[in-house]
C-alpha cells in the first residue's frame, strides 16, 4: 500500500465515520491503516520509529477506546465501527467494505489449535452489539447478526442469524 492509498482510505474512513475525526471508530481504523503502511516501508531504519507510533496508537485505541483491531486484519473501504468498548477482531480476520461494527463485539478464533481460522465477513454485513463470531465461517454479502448473537456457522448472503447459538433465518 503507498502512502497516497492509505490516505485515500483514510478519507473515506472519515466520510463513513460521519467526517468527525473524533470518533474511536475512526481513530481505531486510522491505526489500523497506518499499521499497515508502514510495513510497507522498506528501510528498517524508518520503519522502527512508524512502529513505535504505530503501537503506540493501537495500545491507546485498545486500551482507552477498547476497540483492538491489528493491523494484520483486513478492512475493507467504508467499514463503520458505530461505538467503542469491547470490540475484539482477531488479527486473521477479513471483514469486507461498508460493513457495521457495533460495541462488545467479538470476531476471534473457536480452538487455540487452530490460530488462523478467524470469520470472514462479507460486504454490507451488519454486527449487532454484542455479537459473537467465532471460528473460520463465512458472513454473506447483507447479511445481518442481531445482538447478542453467538455464530458458528457460515450464514449466507442476506440473512438474519440471532440467538444463543445462532439460528439463521432468510430474510
Amino acid at each position: 500500500m503507498s502512502f497516497k492509498d492509505m490516505c485515500q482510505l483514510v478519507r473515506e474512513d472519515y466520510a463513513a465515520h460521519g467526517r468527525e475525526w473524533t470518533r474511536p471508530g475512526f481513530r481505531t481504523l486510522f491505526w489500523h491503516r497506518f499499521g499497515n503502511w508502514r510495513m510497507t516501508v522498506r528501510s528498517k531504519l524508518l520503519r522502527g520509529p512508524l512502529s513505535m507510533i504505530y503501537r503506540w496508537g493501537y495500545r491507546h485505541c485498545r486500551n482507552v477506546y477498547g476497540i483492538e483491531i491489528p493491523y494484520t486484519a483486513t478492512i475493507g473501504r467504508g467499514v463503520i465501527v458505530e461505538h467503542q468498548g469491547g470490540i475484539v477482531v482477531h488479527g486473521a480476520s477479513i471483514i469486507g467494505d461498508g460493513s457495521i461494527i457495533r460495541q462488545n463485539c467479538t470476531l476471534g478464533l473457536r480452538s487455540l489449535q487452530r490460530l488462523d481460522e478467524a470469520p470472514i465477513i462479507g460486504r454490507n454485513v451488519n454486527i449487532g452489539a454484542g455479537a459473537v463470531i467465532m471460528g473460520r465461517v463465512t458472513i454473506g454479502d447483507g447479511a445481518a447478526i442481531g445482538a447478542n448473537a453467538v455464530v458458528m456457522t457460515d450464514v449466507p448472503p442476506g440473512a438474519l442469524a440471532v440467538g444463543v447459538p445462532a439460528v439463521v433465518k432468510v430474510r
